[in-house]
Parts: C-alpha cells; sequence; structure tokens
C-alpha cells in the first residue's frame, strides 16, 4: 500500500468561489473558444466576461424557481455556451450534469436522456435555442432565454460536503450511473493534481474533450480558473479531422499543458509518417500531454516523442496518466516516461497524487505483495461517496472497509502502479468504455444469429494503439449457407457501427460448442479471448476472410496512381491495411456508411484535386477503380449533359434474384435508401432510381411523361424483360405505379409492386403546399427544421425571394447535420429547386388503370404535410389511413396494407429499418416467388 504526506488545507470552501476570485486577480487570463462552425476562428473571453454570463444565467435559473441543490441536466455542444451554464449552477448552489452528445440513433439518444432525466428526478434540462427539439419530452429552459436577464447580486455559500456536480459514467446508448462529486472531492483534486504538476498562473492549457468527460471539466477548465492561467477550448471533430491540429494549435498558443488518450498519439503519428514535417511547429513550450482513458504502448509514446523533438518537444513531455469520474478525474501521473519503462510494452501511469491512498488486492479481498498483480484500490478525499440514487452500485463499487474498487488489475512496485488489464466486462477503444453485455443486447436481436450465443470481447495485437474489438456469434444458417452468413456477418458490423460508430476488428462465426458457458448460461469471454490470443480460431477467421471474398469479389492490385491513392484513403477510412483491399473493393462491402462517405468525398477532394466529385459519383462508382476512372472522366473536362444521364444507382448489386427497382422521394435523392439497399447483400440486386437535376449540366424533367419514360427505358436496359420487382418511397410510390403502367403496357409483367407511406392522389394533400411549405417540410424531412419549425417557417419566408427562404433555412439548421450530409447554400439551392420542379411535375399525373397486386408500407402517423397541421393526432392518424386506402382503386386484387415501425422519414433509418427490411424482403419474395415467403 502507498500513502503520501498530506498537503497543506484548501483556501477555498467551494467550487462557487474559484470564478469570482479568478475575474478579480487575474482579469488578464483569457480563454479561447474555437469556433464550432469555422477552423479559423476564434471567440476571445476573460474571466470577468464569464462571471458576468454566467450571473445573468443564475438570474435566469432563478426566476425558473430552482433552489441550491436542485439538479440541473446540461446539453450543450461547445465551450462558449457550456460553460456560463455551469458557473451560474455554482454559484447559486444548484448541481449541474453534463450530458455527452447523443451517439447511435435518434431513438436512443432520446431513450438515454429520458432515462437520466427520471435518475435525477424529473430536473431542469438547459440547452440551446438549436438543440432543445433534440430533446423530446422533457423540461428545456435554453440559455438564450437564462442569459437574457440582468446579472444576480446573490451567491450561494454552499458547504464543502455539498454535492457540487453529476457525472455519467457510461457511454450515450448505455444506462449509465451518476457519480456524485462533492466541492471538497473537486478541491482536494485541484490542490493534488497542481503540485504533481507544478501549475501555475503562467500556464497555458488546452483542451478538445467534452464536458461530460471530467478530465475536460475539472482539469483543463476548473483548475486553470482556479490558478488564474489562460485556457483554449477546442471541439474534438477539429483535432479528429487533422490530428496535426493538435499540434498546431499547442504551438500558436504556446500551450504548455494539455491531454489526450493514446489512440490521437497513433493518429499524429501516421499523418506525421505521411506528410512532410511541420517546420512551423514550435512545441519548446509544451511541458505535459497527458495521456490517459487507455494505455499507452511504449512503441506509441516514443514515436511521438521523437518525431516533433526537432519541433522542440522535451524527452519529457508525455505523462501516462490514470483517473476515473470516480477520483475526479487524473490522480496518478507518470513524469519519468519513457526512461522508466525501457523494454516494457506497456507504460506504466506512474505515482498517484498526495492524499491518494492505493492498494493491490486478490480476489479474496487480500493485499498482495510489491510488485504483485491485483485489483488497483483507492482511498483519499477525491474519492467520490457513490452513485446517484444506486445503492446497489455503490455498494458493490466499495469493499468492507472502505476502499474504491477500480475494476482495473495492476501492480505497485516501489510506489509506481503500472496496469495490467481490467477486472470489468468493457472494451476500451480510442479512450471509451464500451460494455461488453450492452454489444451482446444489441446483436442477439439480429436475424442470423443465434439468442444467447454471442460474445463481445477486446484484443490488443502487438503493436495496436487502442484496444479492438472482437465479436463472435453462432450463425443461424448452415455452414454451407454462404450468402445468409454473409448477410449475418454484415449485420453484425453494421450494426455495431450504427450503435457504436466503429467497427469490429473480427468477427467470427464460431460453432455452438465454441462457447464454453457456466451452470447460469453465462458465456465466458476470458476463454474466447485466450483462445483467440492462442491462434486457435485462425481457421475460423480464414474461412470467414474467404466467404467475404467470394460475395465481394477476389483481390486486384490497382494499377494507376489514382487508384492506389484511392485504396490508401478507403484503409485509413476503415481502419485497415491498404495492402488488403482490393482496387475492385466495393465501399459499402467494406462497411462504409453514410458519414463514410462523406469522408470518402472529402478525401478525394483534398487529395486528388476533385472539386467537381458529387456524392453521386462514389454512389455510383463505389469501388477505388470505378472511382479513379471517373475521376480521370472528370479532368478529361466537358460538362455533363442530359444524355450523361442515368437515373439508376446501383446501391447493391450481389445476389441472383431478381433486382429491386425502388423510387426516389419527392426530393428526388437516393440517400434515405442507403440503409435499406444495404439489407439486400447477397439476396438480390438493389437499383435506386434518382432524378434529373442534381448534376452539373443536367436539367430537370419537365414533364410526367418525360420522367417515366427515362425511368422506364433505364429499367428495361438493365432488365429488358420480366417479371419485374418495383417499388416507390414517399410520393416515389406513384412514380412507382405509373412505371408499372408503362411496362404493362410494353407486354411486360410486374410481379410486385410495393409503396412506402404516401397515398395515390395527390391534389387533397398539396393544398397550400408552395415552394415555402416544399423548403419547409423537406428540410424537416432532411432533419434540418423539428416540426414545429417546419409548421411555422412557411407564414415567416412566404413572400422572400427564393434564395432568401432557402437561406434563413441553412441558418437555422444544425451545423452538424449539414456536415453529415455534405450540405451548403448552393447545393441545397439545387435540391429544393428540383425539389420543387418535381413536386409540379407530379402534379400533372393523375393515377389510372390498375396493376394486379400493390403492397403498402406505412408507419402509425402521417407525414409532415400542412393538411395535418390543425388535426388531432387520433383524427390525423385515421385521415392519413383513409387516405392510403385509396390504393384500392388502383388493385386488381385487394392491395396489402402492412404497418411497419417509425414514422414516415425515419422508416428507413436505423433503427427501424431492420424491423422494415424483413417485412419488405418477405413480401418481395413471396410475390417474386423467387424466395422464401414463410
Amino acid at each position: 500500500m502507498q500513502s503520501r504526506e498530506h498537503p497543506p488545507p484548501v483556501r477555498e470552501r467551494h467550487v462557487g468561489q474559484l470564478l469570482p476570485a479568478a475575474a478579480q486577480r487575474h482579469p488578464e487570463a483569457e480563454l479561447y473558444y474555437f469556433s464550432r462552425d469555422s477552423s479559423a476562428e476564434f471567440r476571445l473571453s476573460s474571466y470577468p466576461e464569464l462571471l458576468d454570463q454566467a450571473l445573468r444565467v443564475l438570474a435566469g435559473l432563478r426566476h425558473r424557481g430552482l433552489r441550491p441543490q436542485d439538479r440541473v441536466l446540461v446539453r450543450m455542444d461547445d465551450a462558449a455556451s457550456f460553460l456560463p451554464v455551469f458557473w451560474a449552477c455554482q454559484l447559486g448552489g444548484f448541481v449541474p450534469c453534463p450530458l455527452p452528445p447523443p451517439a447511435g440513433s435518434a431513438e436512443q439518444a432520446v431513450a438515454h436522456h429520458r432515462h437520466v432525466h427520471q435518475l435525477l428526478g424529473e430536473p431542469l434540462l438547459v440547452t440551446s435555442e438549436r438543440l432543445a427539439p433534440e430533446l423530446p419530452g422533457l423540461s428545456v429552459a435554453t440559455a438564450e432565454y437564462l442569459s437574457d436577464h440582468s446579472p444576480s447580486g446573490e451567491l450561494y455559500d454552499a458547504a464543502p460536503d455539498d454535492l457540487a456536480l453529476l457525472m455519467l459514467t457510461s457511454g450515450s446508448t448505455g444506462r449509465p450511473k451518476a457519480v456524485m462529486l462533492t466541492h471538497a472531492n473537486l478541491l482536494a483534486t485541484m490542490t493534488a493534481q497542481t503540485q504533481a504538476r507544478t501549475l501555475t498562473a503562467a500556464d497555458v492549457m488546452m483542451n478538445w474533450i467534452g464536458f461530460d468527460h471530467v478530465s475536460a471539466l475539472l482539469e483543463f477548465h476548473l483548475l486553470p480558473v482556479r490558478l488564474g492561467a489562460s485556457q483554449l477550448h477546442v471541439p474534438s471533430q477539429v483535432v479528429l479531422d487533422d490530428p496535426l491540429d493538435f499540434l498546431r494549435l499547442a504551438s500558436r498558443h504556446e500551450v504548455t499543458t494539455t491531454f489526450t488518450p493514446n489512440f490521437l498519439l497513433g493518429l499524429i503519428n501516421t499523418a506525421h509518417r505521411q506528410g512532410p514535417p511541420d517546420t512551423a511547429l514550435d512545441l519548446t513550450r509544451l511541458r505535459h500531454v497527458i495521456s490517459g482513458g487507455e494505455a499507452v504502448p511504449c512503441a506509441t509514446g516514443t514515436e511521438f516523442l521523437r518525431n516533433f523533438a526537432p519541433s522542440g518537444l522535451r524527452s519529457d513531455a508525455l505523462w501516462p496518466a490514470f483517473g476515473m469520474t470516480e477520483s475526479c478525474a487524473g490522480i496518478i501521473y507518470s513524469s519519468d516516461f519513457p526512461d522508466a519503462d525501457a523494454e516494457h510494452e506497456f507504460a506504466g501511469v506512474g505515482n498517484p497524487v498526495q492524499q491518494l491512498d492505493i492498494r493491490i488486492c486478490d480476489t479474496q479481498g487480500n493485499s498482495v505483495a510489491d510488485g504483485g498483480c491485483g485489483e488497483v484500490q483507492l482511498r483519499g478525499p477525491m474519492i467520490t461517496s457513490g452513485y446517484y440514487r444506486n445503492e446497489e452500485a455503490t455498494r458493490s463499487a466499495y469493499t468492507s472497509d472502505g476502499w474504491f474498487r477500480t475494476g482495473d488489475l495492476g501492480r505497485l512496485t516501489d510506489g509506481r502502479v503500472t496496469l495490467a488489464g481490467r477486472s470489468k466486462d468493457t472494451i476500451l477503444v480510442n479512450g471509451i468504455n464500451y460494455f461488453s453485455h450492452e454489444i451482446e443486447t444489441v446483436l442477439g436481436q439480429l436475424g442470423g444469429i443465434t439468442p444467447s450465443y454471442v460474445a463481445a470481447f477486446p484484443t490488443r495485437p502487438d503493436g495496436s494503439d487502442t484496444e479492438q474489438l472482437v465479436i463472435a456469434f453462432h450463425p443461424q444458417a448452415a455452414p454451407d449457407s454462404e450468402p445468409s452468413l454473409h448477410r449475418a456477418l454484415t449485420a453484425v458490423r453494421d450494426t455495431v457501427v450504427r450503435h457504436w460508430g466503429f467497427r469490429p476488428a473480427l468477427t467470427i462465426p464460431l460453432p455452438r460448442e465454441a462457447f464454453a458457458k457456466n451452470s447460469l448460461g453465462k458465456i465466458s469471454r476470458t476463454r474466447l479471448r485466450a483462445r483467440l490470443e492462442a491462434g486457435e480460431f485462425e481457421d475460423a477467421i480464414e474461412a470467414t476472410a474467404a466467404v467475404m471474398r467470394r460475395s465481394t469479389g477476389e483481390y486486384s492490385s490497382p494499377r494507376t496512381g489514382r487508384e492506389r491513392s484511392l485504396v490508401e484513403i478507403y484503409g485509413e477510412i476503415f481502419g485497415i491495411p491498404p495492402a488488403s483491399i482490393s482496387a475492385t473493393a466495393n465501399f459499402f462491402d467494406l462497411g462504409g456508411t453514410s458519414l463514410d462517405l462523406l469522408r470518402l468525398r472529402g478525401h478525394a477532394v483534398r487529395r486528388l484535386g476533385a472539386p467537381r466529385l458529387q456524392t453521386i459519383d462514389l454512389l455510383t462508382a463505389p469501388t477505388p477503380r470505378a472511382l479513379a476512372a471517373r475521376l480521370e472522366e472528370d479532368s478529361a473536362g466537358g460538362a455533363k449533359t442530359d444524355d450523361d444521364y442515368d437515373p439508376l444507382v446501383p446501391m447493391q448489386q450481389t445476389g441472383t434474384k431478381t433486382p429491386l427497382f425502388c423510387v426516389h422521394p419527392g426530393a428526388g435523392e437516393v440517400l434515405v435508401l442507403l440503409d435499406l439497399a444495404r439489407h439486400f447483400t447477397g439476396d438480390r440486386p438493389f437499383y435506386a432510381i434518382r432524378a434529373r437535376g442534381f448534376t452539373d449540366g443536367e436539367t430537370p424533367f419537365t414533364s410526367h411523361h418525360e420522367m417515366i419514360s427515362a425511368y422506364t427505358r433505364a429499367i428495361r436496359e438493365k432488365q429488358p424483360h420480366g417479371p419485374y420487382a418495383l417499388a416507390g418511397y414517399s410520393s416515389g410510390g406513384i412514380i412507382a405505379f405509373a412505371i408499372a403502367r408503362r411496362l404493362q403496357s410494353q407486354g411486360e409483367e410486374v410481379a410486385f409492386l410495393g409503396g412506402i407511406d404516401f397515398p395515390p392522389v395527390l391534389r387533397p394533400l398539396l393544398s397550400g403546399l408552395d415552394f415555402s411549405v416544399t423548403v419547409s417540410v423537406l428540410s424537416h424531412f432532411l432533419g434540418f427544421l423539428d416540426k414545429k419549425q417546419s409548421e411555422e417557417l412557411p407564414a415567416e419566408i412566404r413572400g422572400l425571394p427564393l434564395r432568401q427562404q432557402i437561406r434563413t433555412v441553412m441558418d437555422l439548421a444544425p451545423a452538424g447535420r449539414l456536415a453529415e450530409l455534405d450540405m451548403d447554400l448552393e447545393k441545397f439551392t439545387t435540391w429544393m429547386t428540383l425539389a420543387d420542379s418535381l413536386k409540379k411535375v407530379r402534379a400533372q399525373y393523375e393515377p389510372e388503370g390498375t396493376v394486379p397486386s400493390i403492397t403498402i408500407f406505412h408507419g402509425a402517423s402521417p407525414p409532415p404535410l400542412p393538411v395535418f397541421n390543425d388535426v388531432a393526432d387520433h383524427r390525423a392518424e385515421q385521415a392519413w389511413i383513409d387516405h392510403l386506402r385509396h390504393w384500392d382503386t388502383y388493385s386488381a386484387t385487394p392491395a396489402r396494407y402492412i404497418q411497419v415501425p417509425g414514422e414516415h422519414h425515419t422508416l428507413t433509418a436505423p433503427p427501424h429499418v431492420t424491423a422494415f427490411q424483413a417485412l419488405f424482403r418477405r413480401e418481395i419474395d413471396r410475390n417474386m416467388q423467387d424466395g422464401p415467403t414463410g
């Protein structure tokens, strides 16, 4: 056991005293807020300015009736908005709890927020006007409203043991615990960290981690406030988009101390290897790069120090560290890396701060000898007293004699701590903990996987900068059913990406007997990991790779410089060696998401000089070879014309069944069909039909006849004769019906016609649907406006020039959503003008005649159309069903109506797409008679 001498007592009683003191004593200290929307813009502030902002928000909170020790949820996505609210809580004695940014689907984010809201007793949630629509059903006050008050003059004098802060412990898709941190906890940690790192008011501290992380809030904000030091806050995406910006910012602002998990060190090393050295970097003032959150491989750390030594980086600047939310961030620091870790694979985390006691215990709770391995346990004034309203979790976190159980395994040798793993069932990827049981629960619900026979566990290959996720499962399909196995492998990979934002390093189908279970039916993940790392699953891994190769095509090496560059870009995006990527590998078969698609476009534009590259090019040329050829064509010059237009976008081309042709919704674009199409992998090809007019040189259709002729001609060129399978999303269902009628007139059979959530008769729904309504409705569909905004905005913008109407929407749209869709004013103007043109073309058509059969898939509520705005929910739902029933008139046999999860604009998106695609594919198989009909 290691103990440290106690430092002098702290001079403050509570955290709320820190900012007024800094404003008085250090008015010259600077706060830099990096702009959320611009990589070149900073906003400069000071402690007196921050105090004034906080006092205004405090007056607003008191106006809402808050009293000392009331809880306050805070959801902000930039420092300039978050910090005044945080300090208002400290100055008024309220207890803030930062909410993390949403991960996974919107539905998961809402469920997470509601759970936290209930856990904390349904407190007020403070957010921005821009984010408020993402938080339905909660009691919300916007920061803009709260700050519109005169500064409050009365401050609350909290007691040291009062609760000061609640911090959530798990990712934003789980059911988190709220760690209780008192003023005494926070102040004790700051005193210990100041002494351990020899910090003063002359330091400049840089943070790029969100304030839902305790290290960002305490070590890189509260601590410099207490010292009167300057601080810089940068959105994480700025650093992740270009890792070398981490060091450029440190150089430009003369940063002395900063923080990063090890995975960023690996990204920085990779970026450094790929380009010439930045001779402008000056890192001579950078004393401490604290690296916590995951183990630091010595090779990664020493490469980082070596790479930037010519820029003045000190040989001892990298400090591996250990801390937890429960310990108020960093409490163990290694100031002697790399010298103390020679010939070790991973760096030790060093020596504990003063006032912290550490012991190492075996599984029976007995202290082990110096150098022995066991669980790291902690005791000291910075350690939490437990979890808010969760007695069971609090009891299990402490030993009977009052020591906190970290769940981490380690050794204590001559007072120095080295970690050796974890006793908890978690996977630590890029500094973030993911819980095995949460991943297994989600994957166990997928078709093709045997329930209760799926395991999620970590591995760390030699030389890796972070742990990697392994998924083992027992497939339901027979071992020789490669298409079914390929679909299951794809579903596992895509589900992990959609829910948690990263890819499994390995997905291994295993026989049932490989899953050793105890008497309670629990799988031994530890045993699976040991067998994997012993090489016992090599045959299964190679067999799986062979299935994927046969399903996606054999390897073909790149033949040109463009192909090699694109293969390298694919490798970066997917985190796999470029040498293993075929020039004919399909971007989506590799696991590409819509976000990855936009990353690919950005890389190609920057590195290959392809400013004319559009998203549609990536959809229609998804392999390095095809995309290189497309770029070659573009560089040869020559504007696109209508003669170059091809309506068919091959979203998925594998499978031997009859292809499905699916028509675009009203906006004309087909990205909304991407998630649905990927569920057809190995089943049947999926061609989306995209409107004309998106590409430079193309003109929109001027008549319904012209549009139907173009679509029908393209379908017959791809599939000369029936039977055909057709579908259409939203008003695309009416276009699909017109195509079916045209094919019938040519003597062809349409065996399947599906409509997704739209009736056949448009005229009653088009009342009042002018350009202002079109822009507002489609902006809601795209996630630029919330429902209320889409209903109220038309009256505000009607009468403005069309471009000004569009600009108004762009000003309201969340920046993250604009980035996700790669949207700017010019592109959005083109899209909205085209959408309005398509609306006019559709209005020319009235359905007539019949087709043999129609299947309509619909949600429970109507889409956001003006005709339903003033109708009660239950009446609107019935009115919508009545409109849908008009399809009976156009079907020779009774139309089939199938209700599916989700609403109009979420049917084909996660998480609803998983249930929808199963029903959709079953109906196609039943009608086409080329697959199972169960």
